[in-house]
């Protein structure tokens, strides 16, 4: 058969999948694996070529950083956190919205997103329920902090551990270059949810007290563990910082973490590995050979053609083109598979032009990962928030997150926009 009825059947198997992928009707992973066998079962790409489709670089990161949270949350350090900071509020309702939110828009930055949700938002129901207060205000704060926080580093979100992984740029280029907006967008992103929810943001004084009466340090529960895991989790984070300069890859640093932290703590391996969240690993692995098959049949680079055609090859209009549509794009669509996309595209670009790509890949980073927080589907976050609230009765529907989500969003990519037109696009 020709080459053109292989390209074509490459597209079409890559569409329905990111059409179920999207639908949610079918587990992703498994849509997911089933597109990427599709892809070896008729040839578009062979065994070899889609295993070195894989970037094992995201996949050690990814494996070596849920290592060390898986024991680090076993610890009760972030409940500890997230007591202690209730406390010194005395129960203030908008100051607890505010401490939670900065709690998780850095730890989002240090550790991931999905990760320090599922640490933080139980806490946030105890606190809210102590409070008979509506928990919705506080929790979407989180969602929204943790997108925002995650976009600062590396490490952060998925869409940069990718982008780094494929590009090379470490993770003091990441802070560099994209903590600044980052933080300018939470701050903003902060005052706006005071004006919104004040009116809901009101206790009485009695329950105020309740809050004053919980004990923080029942919250912890292996402190000589305690002390392992930050002290390991320091030194990782160190090594991220340090890792360009000494010739060493993030994976890889993650990875010797992960290993030393689970060497000295003695935890059972097993219980750890039973943890981490395997569907999330898989699910990468076969969307890496999906979009591996699209560039040996040339459609990534075929894309990449028109991206140029249309912007004739003007940086500020490829920039801000891939900003707005990353993050449009990333409201409706999980931004794993659409980031996972995008990178050979932008690296076709840097093939077919004379333009300098790696603003680019910031305008990739902070339009899919701003993105998220457009709509409850937009990032894993979001999911696993709305998740936590249904399990305890408390359910927020998709138009009333996205009244509030959508505009948040728009103004981050609109600060976005000014940011990266100042320093990079003018």
């Amino acid at each position: 058969m020709s080459t053109s009825f292989y390209t074509l059947l490459a597209i079409v198997i890559f569409i329905a999948t990111y059409g179920i992928i999207i639908s949610e009707k079918i587990n992703r992973t498994t849509i997911a694996f089933f597109g990427a066998v599709l892809m070896v079962l008729f040839h578009i790409i062979g065994l070899d070529k889609a295993i070195e489709a894989i970037d094992f670089h995201t996949i050690g990161l990814l494996i070596g950083m849920m290592i060390i949270v898986n024991i680090l949350k076993r610890t009760g350090l972030f409940e500890y956190v997230a007591i202690k900071s209730a406390k010194l509020t005395k129960g203030d309702p908008w100051r607890i919205l505010f401490i939670l939110s900065a709690i998780t828009a850095i730890s989002s930055a240090l550790l991931d997103n999905v990760t320090t949700v599922l640490l933080v938002a139980p806490v946030t129901l105890v606190i809210t329920e102590a409070l008979e207060i509506n928990p919705i205000p506080f929790m979407m704060a989180q969602i929204l902090s943790a997108n925002i926080g995650g976009t600062a580093t590396l490490i952060g979100d998925p869409p940069n551990i990718m982008i780094g992984s494929e590009t090379g740029l470490g993770f003091m280029d990441f802070i560099i270059n994209l903590a600044p907006a980052a933080f300018v967008i939470y701050i903003v992103t902060i005052l706006i949810l005071k004006v919104i929810f004040k009116s809901q943001l009101h206790v009485k004084d009695e329950l105020k007290a309740k809050i004053m009466g919980f004990d923080e340090h029942r919250a912890l529960k292996d402190k000589p563990l305690m002390i392992k895991s930050l002290s390991v989790l320091s030194l990782t984070i160190i090594g991220f910082g340090l890792h360009q300069f000494v010739g060493m890859e993030t994976a890889t640093v993650a990875l010797a973490g992960a290993s030393l932290l689970l060497l000295i703590s003695k935890t059972d391996p097993e219980e750890i590995f039973h943890e981490i969240e395997w569907l999330t690993i898989f699910f990468f692995v076969f969307l890496f050979i999906l979009v591996g098959a699209l560039e040996e049949k040339g459609v990534i680079e075929m894309i990449a053609k028109g991206v140029i055609d249309i912007t004739q090859g003007n940086l500020m209009f490829t920039g801000l083109l891939i900003l707005w549509i990353s993050g449009i794009a990333s409201a409706f669509l999980d931004n794993i598979p659409f980031v996972a996309t995008m990178i050979p595209l932008i690296q076709s670009i840097g093939k077919l032009s004379t333009l300098n790509i790696t603003p680019l890949w910031w305008a990739l980073a902070l339009g899919a990962c701003l993105g998220g927080n457009g709509t409850l589907v937009g990032a894993s976050a979001n999911v696993v928030v709305a998740g936590i609230l249904e399990k305890h009765r408390h359910k927020i529907s998709f138009m009333e997150y996205m009244k509030i989500g959508f505009p948040l969003m728009l103004i981050s990519i609109i600060i976005a926009t000014a940011y990266m037109y100042v320093f990079y696009l003018m």
